[in-house]
């Protein structure tokens, strides 16, 4: 008999905290922006939906509750897709900022960062010259001596949130010992099995995006989760397509967006997220895999559903 083919999760990180608005004329700003590209890379196949807010005068990351509701009204209305809200924000946020918008909207999914580290983002500096808006530069340059904070206590606060309001997570793994910090929260209780882990490669002060860096993650996560966990990969930057390739390959889940890439090609900005969805799409199909409906991604995230959700 057949065996049936493996069902890939494709999450699509919309916007986010790292890149800025003069970075590229396709980042979403407004909330009619951001609902327009996530229900495009909906559409385009992503079952999941990773959301981030701003300020729709400057562009800056917000975690103000209200920036939210216009754009994830209209995503639950217009889609089935799975919405995952960030508790990572920006590094530059307290955490008890950070943590609003997952409190406020109870979704089905947060993200969780599994340790603080150095987050250098300073490197782009080398690369976009030209600024619109002032705290665009000040974004970049303060990374050279910025701490994003994940304490224990941090990411026990947020775990009992969520754990109160039925809300899963994904847990951005940026280096082997995050997933050490997993396995120690799990062996408390304090998450429930299967964690979704997003393998995050190729940011400044993380893991690196070689391959066998990949390996590694995947290897240690063996080790210490068995097969008791679902796996995902995110590759940074111009690493964002191949590593999701080898990750699939192997087994894994995937992440693309304009988040962590802006590009979708050698020295080609993506006009779009669901662009890079349908890239994604077009390779894991090569590859002979199928890619998870929103209610599949459900029922492999073991999630609440999209009805329990308070927005």
């Amino acid at each position: 008999m057949a065996k049936p083919k493996q069902k890939v999760v494709i999450t699509c990180a919309v916007t986010g905290a790292i890149h800025t608005p003069s970075m590229s004329q396709y980042l979403p700003v407004t909330a009619d922006e951001i609902a327009d590209a996530a229900i495009g890379a909906a559409q385009a196949g992503a079952a999941v939906l990773h959301l981030h807010a701003r300020d729709p005068e400057t562009g800056k990351p917000t975690q103000d509750p209200a920036m939210f509701e216009p754009f994830l009204a209209r995503i639950k209305a217009e889609t089935n897709a799975v919405i995952n809200i960030t508790t990572g924000g920006s590094p530059h946020m307290t955490v008890a900022e950070r943590m609003r918008p997952a409190s406020t909207f109870k979704p089905e999914l947060a993200s969780l960062n599994m340790g603080s580290m150095n987050f250098g983002l300073y490197p782009m500096l080398d690369r976009f010259k030209e600024f619109e808006h002032q705290w665009e530069r000040e974004h970049l340059e303060n990374s050279r001596s910025l701490i994003f904070r994940n304490t224990y206590q941090d990411i026990e606060d947020i775990l009992a949130i969520g754990n109160e309001n039925g809300t899963r997570f994904e847990f951005e793994c940026y280096d082997i010992s995050h997933l050490y910090n997993l396995k120690h929260f799990l062996d408390r209780g304090l998450v429930k099995s299967p964690p979704f882990i997003q393998s995050v490669f190729g940011l400044l002060g993380g893991i690196g995006p070689h391959p066998e860096d990949l390996m590694h993650m995947k290897r240690t996560a063996d080790r210490l989760f068995g097969d008791a966990y679902e796996w995902s990969i995110l590759g940074a930057g111009r690493n964002q397509m191949p590593l999701a390739t080898i990750g699939a390959a192997m087994g894994s889940n995937v992440r693309v967006g304009l988040e962590d890439s802006l590009w979708i090609g050698p020295g080609e900005l993506a006009a779009s997220n669901r662009q890079q969805v349908e890239r994604i799409r077009t390779i894991l199909e090569a590859l002979n895999l199928e890619v998870a409906t929103p209610d599949e991604a459900r029922e492999k995230l073991q999630l609440k559903g999209h009805a329990n959700v308070n927005f």
